[in-house]
């Protein structure tokens, strides 16, 4: 009965090593696969922002093109006395990149926070990933429409 009881005893003390064992390989593996999503959510932030700047860059430029587009009208009535001194400049609308990214944004967080168990969380990271698609998007766009010009 004693050798039993050791035998019973060994197995008990052996299956709760293998059970911690697992344990520890499974918080590892928990620990990996939340270091993953952070790093893609990094990932798609760093994106955002160099899309950011790109979009600044642009508008930069956009804004020093119609600065130099800029007319100036003047009227000289017969007898000279006066002056006067129109300006127009020609208004530029957002690039599809633009539109792209901000409806992507929308329509990710609106996305993430319906599907997701967690509302804030899912909002951010739909919203993430819609900006990225969406610039993406908008990018293909703003080539194609360059191509026709």
């Amino acid at each position: 009965m004693k050798g039993l009881y050791i035998l019973l005893a060994a197995i008990i003390f052996t299956s709760c090593q293998h059970q911690s064992k697992e344990d520890i390989n499974k918080a590892k593996q928990a620990s990996i696969d939340s270091m993953k999503v952070e790093i893609n959510k990094q990932r798609v932030i760093d994106s955002m922002k160099t899309e950011m700047a790109k979009i600044k860059e642009e508008q930069k430029v956009e804004s020093q093109k119609v600065e130099s587009q800029k007319v100036v009208v003047v009227h000289q009535p017969a007898n000279g006395n006066a002056t006067t001194t129109t300006t127009t400049t020609k208004k530029k609308g957002w690039s599809a990149t633009a539109k792209g990214a901000v409806i992507g944004a929308g329509v990710g967080a609106a996305t993430g926070a319906i599907v997701s168990k967690k509302k804030g969380e899912g909002a951010i990271i739909g919203g993430l990933a819609g900006a990225a698609l969406g610039t993406g998007t908008g990018a293909v766009i703003d080539s194609k429409n360059k191509k026709k010009e």
